[in-house]
C-alpha cells in the first residue's frame, strides 16, 4: 500500500507542523461531517441543518428567491418567444409560404426542447437549494448508536476492475477499508482475462489478485490491537473490575495510537498528483485528526459499561473488514459479457450461497454444494455497494447511508448514493473544465431527488440486497442460465435499472452532501471515451420511461417527476441535435434569432449555471469554457446519439468502453478530429453566407460558435497532438502502400 514507505516525517512530527498538540482540539461530542469539498469551500455548501446558522438560513433563503426569480424570467420569455413564432407560424400559412412555414416550425421546435433544458436545469437546481436548506443529518452520537448494534446490516462493498492500475485500485479498496462501519466485506472483481497474453500483462494480473491481502494485512495489525484490548476489556466488566477514570485513559489512549496509525500511513505515502494529495488529506490525515480529537473527548469523560462497550464497538467498526477477490471469467458458466454491469451481476447472484470448483470438458465451472465442501462460501449481504475502481469514500460514508436506509420511513428506498464529484486541484484543463461539468451534475441529481426523479449513479451507490432480487431476471448465455439484476442492454446500465426498480415500486434517493469523488479523465482522448459512453443507452431507455409514466394517473407530481427524468434521457440528444441544426440548416431567413425574447429566456440559464460553478470551487468565467468544452465534444455526443439508434434498431448491444486511467496522452481517434475540423469550417463558411445575407444576428451566433469551438479545440485537443492523431492514420496507409 504504502508508495515510498519511510520517506516521510513521523506521525507527531506532522502534527507539531499543524500547531496543535495531541489534546488542543476543542472537545465536541456531536461535531457535524462537512464531507469533501471541491476546492474553496463557499457558504453554500455549508448549508447542513445541524450547524447552519442564522446568517447562513438567511443567504440561502436569498438565494431560494433570486432562483424562483431567474426561473421566472426564463418562463416568461420562453412563453413569450413561443407565442411570437406562433403567430409567426400563423402568418406563414395565410400566405402559403410553405418552406417559410416549415422552417420555422422545425425552428421553434428546436428551440423550444433546448428552453425546455433551461427550464429543468433551474427547477432541479431550485429543488437542490430547497434540500441543502432543509437537510438535518444524523449526529455522532445516532450514528454510533448503529455501530453499538450488536448484530448491524451486513454490507458487501463490490469493486469492479478491468485492467485498472494498481494504486488506484488500491487507493479505492483502501478508502473502502476504512469505512467506519462494522461487518464489512470487500470484494474486488478483478475482470481482466484469466490467461493473460502477454508477459506485462500477466505480472499486472498477478499484482491485482495479491492486492486484497496486502490490504488485509496492513489493516490486520491494528484490528488486532484494537481486539485485544476489547477482549482485555470484557474481562475487566464480566470481573466486575472497571474504573471509569482509567478505562477512559485506556480508551483515550487507544485512539490516540489509531490517530498516529493515520498519520504514519499519510507520511510514508508518496503524492505524485493532484489525486493522492486528496487522498491522503481525506482518506488519511481527516480521520486521523478526528481520532485524536476523540481521544481528547473520552479522556474527559465517565463512561458507564454500555457506553464502553459502544465505545469498543465503534473503534472496531474501522479495521472490522474482510478482503477478497473474484474472477467470474474462470467459470464457464457464468456470464463473460464485456461490460461492468454482468461483472457485478454475476458475484450478486453467488451471494449467500455455496460452491464447489468442478473441471468439466468445457471448463472449470462453479455448482451449488454445502458450506462444508464448499471451495467457495459467499457470505449474504444486506446492503452492497457498488463503487467503481477510481472513486474515493468519506470515512462515514457507508454508515451515514446505511443509517438513512434503516430509518422506518426509508424501507422502500432501494438506492442510497452521493453523487460523486471531481477531485479537486486538477493541473490540465481537460480534467478541470470535465470536473466542473461534474459537480454540476452532482447538483441537478440532488436537485432531482426532490421531485422524486432519482436516477441510480452506479459509481458509488449503497443498494438494497432485497430490492436487487425484485427486479432480477435469467437469461442463458452460452446456454448457461445467468442471473441479471442490473441490466446490461446499454452502457449506462444504472440508468435502466433505475426504471426498474421505479416500475417494481421502490424509491431511489441522493443524501444531501458531498462524501465521495471520482477520477476525471485527465485528457481529451480520455474524455472522449468516458462522454461517448454517457451518450448512448438514453433514447434506448425512453420507451420504457414512457410506459411506466402512461401506466399510472397523471398528477402534478408525477408530471414534474416524467418532465425531469425525460429531460435526463433526452437531453444529449436534444441539445447536441438542436445545436447542429441551428447552425447547419441554410434557413431561407433569420426567423427569430433577432427576437429579444429569446436572450430574455437563455441568459439566466447561463448566469445560475455560472454562479453553481462558483459555489463548486470554480471561476464565473468557466462557464465560457465549459461551453467550449462541450462544442469541442460534438462530434462525441453525436456519434452516442447515433450509436443508441443504431442500437435501437439492430437490437446490438455495444461493447463496455472503459476509460483509461494511464499516464501520458490518450490518442484522439482521427474521425473525431477530422468531423471536428468540419463541422468548424461549414460553420464558418455558413457564417460568411450569413454575413453577405445581412443575417446579422444568425451570423453573430455562428461566429461565437465558431471562435469558441477553434477555442476548444486550442485549449482541450492541442494542435501539436491534435496533428499527431491525424498523422497516425495517414502514416498508416502509407505504409500499407509500400
Amino acid at each position: 500500500m504504502n508508495k515510498g514507505a519511510g520517506q516521510g516525517r513521523s506521525s507527531s512530527v506532522q502534527i507539531e507542523d499543524q500547531g496543535l498538540s495531541t489534546c488542543d482540539l476543542k472537545p465536541t461530542i456531536d461535531t457535524p461531517h462537512v464531507g469533501f469539498s471541491a476546492g474553496p469551500v463557499p457558504p453554500m455548501t455549508r448549508f447542513h441543518g445541524t450547524s447552519a446558522d442564522e446568517s447562513s438560513n438567511a443567504k440561502m433563503a436569498l438565494e431560494i428567491r433570486w432562483a424562483w426569480v431567474l426561473l421566472a424570467i426564463s418562463v416568461i420569455g420562453s412563453l413569450l418567444f413561443v407565442g411570437d413564432s406562433i403567430i409567426g407560424i400563423g402568418d406563414q400559412i395565410q400566405e402559403n409560404r410553405l418552406r417559410s412555414t416549415v422552417e420555422l416550425s422545425l425552428f421553434t421546435g428546436v428551440l423550444f426542447f433546448l428552453l425546455f433544458g433551461n427550464f429543468v436545469y433551474q427547477l432541479t437546481r431550485l429543488g437542490y437549494l430547497r434540500r441543502r436548506g432543509a437537510h438535518l443529518q444524523a449526529s455522532t452520537s445516532e450514528l454510533a448508536a448503529l455501530l453499538a448494534r450488536e448484530d448491524p446490516p451486513s454490507l458487501t462493498i463490490l469493486v469492479p476492475s478491468y485492467k485498472e492500475e494498481l494504486h488506484v485500485v488500491a487507493q479505492t479498496l483502501l478508502s473502502s477499508g476504512l469505512q467506519q462501519y462494522r461487518k464489512k466485506r470487500i470484494v474486488l472483481l478483478i475482470d481482466d482475462p484469466p490467461t493473460a497474453q502477454s508477459e506485462g500483462d500477466r505480472e499486472a494480473l498477478d499484482e491485482m489478485r495479491l492486492l486484497p491481502a496486502e490490504m488485509a494485512n496492513l489493516m490486520s495489525m491494528p484490528a488486532r490491537r484494537i481486539r485485544l484490548r476489547q477482549l482485555e476489556f470484557l474481562a475487566r466488566a464480566e470481573g466486575g473490575r472497571l474504573c471509569p477514570s482509567a478505562e477512559a485513559k485506556e480508551l483515550s489512549s487507544l485512539w490516540r495510537w489509531i490517530g498516529h496509525w493515520y498519520f504514519r500511513q499519510a507520511d510514508g505515502y508518496r503524492v505524485s498528483d493532484h489525486t493522492d494529495r486528496f487522498f491522503v488529506e481525506h482518506v488519511l490525515r481527516a480521520p486521523g485528526r478526528q481520532a485524536i480529537q476523540r481521544a481528547c473527548e473520552v479522556e474527559r469523560l465517565e463512561l458507564d459499561e454500555c457506553e464502553l462497550t459502544a465505545e469498543y464497538r465503534r473503534l472496531t467498526g474501522i479495521f472490522d473488514v474482510e478482503f477478497t477477490s473474484f474472477e467470474r471469467k474462470r467459470y464457464v458458466n457464468l456470464s463473460h459479457e464485456r461490460n461492468k454491469a454482468m461483472n457485478l451481476n454475476s458475484y450478486i447472484g453467488l451471494l449467500g450461497s455455496s460452491f464447489r470448483e468442478v473441471e468439466s470438458s468445457d471448463g472449470l465451472r462453479l455448482e451449488p454444494t454445502t458450506a462444508d465442501d464448499a471451495d467457495l462460501v459467499v457470505p449474504s449481504a444486506d446492503y452492497l455497494l457498488t463503487l467503481d475502481a477510481d472513486s474515493l469514500l468519506a470515512p462515514d460514508y457507508a454508515l451515514r447511508l446505511i443509517f438513512e436506509m434503516e430509518r422506518p420511513c426509508n424501507h422502500s428506498v432501494a438506492v442510497i448514493q452521493t453523487p460523486y464529484c471531481a477531485v479537486p486541484g486538477a493541473a490540465s484543463a481537460v480534467e478541470r473544465i470535465a470536473g466542473a461539468t461534474t459537480d454540476i451534475q452532482h447538483i441537478l441529481h440532488q436537485g432531482s431527488t426532490h421531485y422524486a426523479a432519482t436516477f441510480w449513479v452506479g459509481a458509488n451507490a449503497v443498494l438494497r440486497k432485497k430490492a436487487l432480487d425484485g427486479i432480477r431476471t435469467v437469461v442463458l448465455e452460452r446456454g448457461f442460465p445467468v442471473t441479471r439484476y442490473i441490466q446490461d442492454r446499454t452502457v449506462i446500465e444504472d440508468t435502466e435499472s433505475s426504471i426498474d426498480l421505479v416500475r417494481s415500486g421502490w424509491l431511489l434517493h441522493n443524501y444531501p452532501d458531498r462524501l465521495s469523488v471520482s477520477a476525471t479523465p485527465p485528457d481529451f482522448g480520455s474524455l472522449i471515451i468516458q462522454r461517448g459512453r454517457w451518450a448512448n443507452g438514453g433514447l434506448i431507455i425512453l420507451p420504457k420511461l414512457l410506459r411506466h409514466m402512461f401506466s399510472r394517473p397523471i398528477s402534478i407530481v408525477k408530471l414534474r417527476e416524467g418532465m425531469v427524468r425525460f429531460h435526463y434521457l433526452t437531453s444529449i440528444a436534444s441539445a447536441n441535435l438542436g445545436l447542429l441544426i441551428v447552425l447547419c440548416y441554410p434557413f431561407a431567413k433569420e426567423l427569430q434569432l433577432a427576437s429579444p425574447w429569446l436572450p430574455l429566456a437563455a441568459l439566466p440559464y447561463f448566469v445560475v449555471y455560472a454562479r453553481d460553478l462558483t459555489h463548486s470551487g470554480y471561476l464565473k468565467s468557466d462557464v465560457i469554457r465549459v461551453y467550449a468544452l462541450n462544442l469541442a465534444l460534438l462530434p462525441v455526443n453525436l456519434a452516442g446519439v447515433f450509436r443508441s439508434i443504431h442500437q435501437a434498431v439492430t437490437n446490438k448491444k455495444l461493447p463496455f468502453a472503459r476509460t483509461p486511467k494511464v499516464s501520458g496522452r490518450t490518442g484522439v481517434p482521427a474521425r473525431y478530429l477530422s468531423a471536428q475540423v468540419v463541422i468548424l469550417g461549414y460553420w464558418l463558411m455558413a457564417s460568411g453566407f450569413d454575413l453577405a445575407g445581412a443575417r446579422w444576428s444568425h451570423a453573430s451566433f455562428g461566429l461565437m460558435n465558431v471562435f469558441l469551438m477553434g477555442y476548444g479545440i486550442i485549449r482541450f485537443v492541442g494542435l501539436r497532438g491534435a496533428a499527431h492523431d491525424l498523422a497516425r492514420p495517414a502514416k498508416r496507409l502509407a505504409s500499407m502502400w509500400r
